[in-house]
């Protein structure tokens, strides 16, 4: 792989993230930093030492860089324009979630990718976790047969501030796609339908709706279904939510931190029997690989590196946004959504 000199544009408290990780990589250059307050560019230069430009406008920093790879850490409203204006001057780019606030500026940024030959890979961290590689591996070996249901809860109630306490639907927008994203990563399916109830339960501290629940039909034949909210005091669950995968012969579970385990049907006739025998499935997760942000980073390195598309590049990513907007629009309509015509 050349080297990847990297304009990092947003720098509030994610971008210390993908800043760290960058740093610890070989052929890596940040050339510049772009924010809106410069102020806040200067406090992530001296932080980590950085000898780069600051500036306001993207645009200017990658004619002076000549910049090859953007690192778009803003907030969602301004996704589209730092990923059009990166790829149409020549930059690939590696994004937060989600890839646009509308699902007419993804499908624009994935013809923008198109046409100007550039990657747009989207930082979707959560399905770089053992347990789940794990879950999709044993799914995929057929440990329990043919999945019928898959369900994620996911509670939790973090005082933020800022932009998500104001947004229309903060958690369907900016937290629900991660486990939308897993859902389809551990299924291998694509979403055909959903649909939402979505709700702003007494005692939120968000403007728009905090909480939802969605069920999901998909291409597999699988049933989705995810309960959520964040605006949830006590006995929170992991910020990976706690999954229950149901197949055909048994069912996995994990509690999105350590407690992985499922069971089978046991061997032997149990012709007539009111309750099958089971058999517990203990695993060992593989942790070879990195995890979270790291291995989605080594994921998106690789494929600049092969001259591939990324695992969560946009054209694969637009079906995550899919269960977004689509949920987002049943609940405001009140029905089930065909999600096929959203990607």
């Amino acid at each position: 792989m050349g080297t990847q000199n990297i304009v990092v544009v947003g720098c509030g408290s994610m971008a210390n993230t993908w800043v760290k990780d960058a740093l610890d990589r070989k052929d890596v250059n940040i050339v510049g930093l772009v924010e809106i307050h410069l102020d806040s560019a200067q406090s992530l230069a001296t932080r980590f030492g950085l000898k780069c430009g600051l500036y306001t406008d993207l645009s200017e920093a990658l004619r002076e860089t000549k910049a090859n790879l953007v690192f778009d850490v803003t907030i969602p409203s301004s996704h589209y324009h730092v990923c059009s204006t990166a790829m149409e001057m020549g930059a690939n780019v590696f994004g937060e979630k989600p890839m646009s606030e509308s699902m007419e500026n993804a499908r624009k940024l994935i013809a923008i990718a198109e046409r100007t030959g550039r990657s747009y890979s989207v930082m979707q961290n959560r399905r770089y976790s053992a347990a789940i590689r794990t879950l999709r591996d044993q799914i995929k070996e057929g440990k329990i047969g043919k999945v019928g249901y898959i369900g994620a809860d996911f509670f939790i109630g973090p005082h933020f501030g800022g932009f998500r306490d104001v947004m229309d639907s903060p958690l369907i927008l900016d937290m629900a796609i991660h486990t939308f994203d897993q859902a389809r990563f551990l299924t291998g399916s694509d979403p055909i339908s959903v649909y939402c109830h979505e709700f702003n339960p007494p005692g939120s501290w968000y403007t728009g709706n905090a909480s939802a629940i969605c069920t999901f039909e998909m291409s597999n034949g699988e049933v989705f279904a995810y309960r959520g909210s964040w605006c949830s005091e006590g006995i929170p669950t992991s910020w990976d939510a706690e999954w229950r995968i149901n197949g055909e012969k048994g069912t996995l579970v994990w509690d999105g931190a350590s407690k992985l385990y499922g069971d089978v049907v046991a061997n032997g006739d149990q012709s007539g029997q009111f309750i099958k025998d089971y058999e517990r499935i203990e695993f060992s997760l593989d942790s070879s690989n990195r995890q979270g942000h790291e291995g989605c980073f080594d994921e998106m390195f690789e494929s600049l590196d092969k001259g591939r598309l990324a695992e969560t590049d946009c054209r694969d990513n637009i079906k995550s946004m899919a269960m977004v907007y689509g949920s987002i629009d049943s609940a405001r309509l009140g029905k089930k959504v065909d999600l096929r015509n959203y990607y």
